[in-house]
């Protein structure tokens, strides 16, 4: 019988792929629903139709899988060529016939997860470069395919919602996208509260009190409300501040 559970034992890199299989699912689902005619409909990412986004987001598996090829052979073999590339591709897919994007969509998906599978518990900590440059552990590259399968199935624009997103996964996603902007510096003046969670969020500039702090913009709302405005999504569930524009986070 062949043993198809995953090498590691580390509970924590178990919770975190349990979490990307569940919202690759999520995703799959989310494109099943879509009949062929509906895949040529707008996504909500500007400029983008379902099938470039279909597209993306099988070629980002193939991506992450030469990251994992990477780690296994201690050979450099990026993400994409280029960005220029990357774009290329996506175009491309977006023209393939529909029984042939659903196919690169779901073998992608199902190989990324059979490499991760397999690889050995001392590969995690292999450190590799993202497509933004970034050297990270290999065990990163479960949370970046989290976050892509998660918000991308809202992205279809066909009934997923921010909301049907685990908390703990929102809850990092508010974090990566709050620690760009600290890092950049594009947070200035900006407080955001996440209502019933005062250990989310970015609070006002000053450390002396209300008086010293420096607020230019304030949003306020539950935390599905304040990914979805954070990341890009529109501010429309908002309580307050539906009309700032945030930074931009990838």
């Amino acid at each position: 019988m062949v043993d198809r559970s995953d090498r590691t034992r580390d509970p924590g890199l178990l919770e975190e792929l349990l979490t990307v299989r569940r919202g690759t699912a999520f995703w799959h689902r989310a494109v099943q629903t879509l009949d062929d005619g509906e895949l040529d409909a707008p996504s909500l990412l500007e400029g983008w139709t379902r099938r470039h986004l279909i597209a993306h987001v099988g070629y980002n598996a193939r991506a992450i899988g030469r990251l994992v090829l990477w780690a296994e052979t201690d050979e450099e073999h990026p993400m994409y060529a280029s960005p220029e590339e990357r774009a290329r591709e996506i175009d491309l897919g977006a023209t393939l016939p529909a029984r042939a994007l659903r196919h690169l969509n779901h073998h992608a998906a199902v190989s990324l997860d059979v490499e991760w599978r397999d690889t050995p518990e001392e590969l995690w900590s292999y450190r590799v470069k993202t497509a933004q440059g970034r050297l990270v552990p290999l065990r990163e590259t479960v949370w970046m395919r989290t976050r892509e399968v998660w918000l991308h199935a809202v992205d279809l624009d066909n009934g997923a919602r921010v909301a049907d997103i685990p908390e703990h996964v929102l809850e990092r996603l508010l974090g990566d996208i709050v620690g760009v902007w600290a890092g950049r510096g594009t947070d200035q003046g900006l407080t955001i509260q996440v209502e019933g969670r005062a250990d989310l969020g970015v609070p006002a500039e000053g450390t002396n009190g209300p008086d010293e702090a420096t607020t230019k913009a304030t949003v306020r709302g539950d935390l599905p409300a304040v990914v979805s405005w954070a990341s890009g999504r529109g501010g429309a569930r908002l309580t307050e501040g539906a009309e700032v524009v945030p930074p931009r986070w990838i």
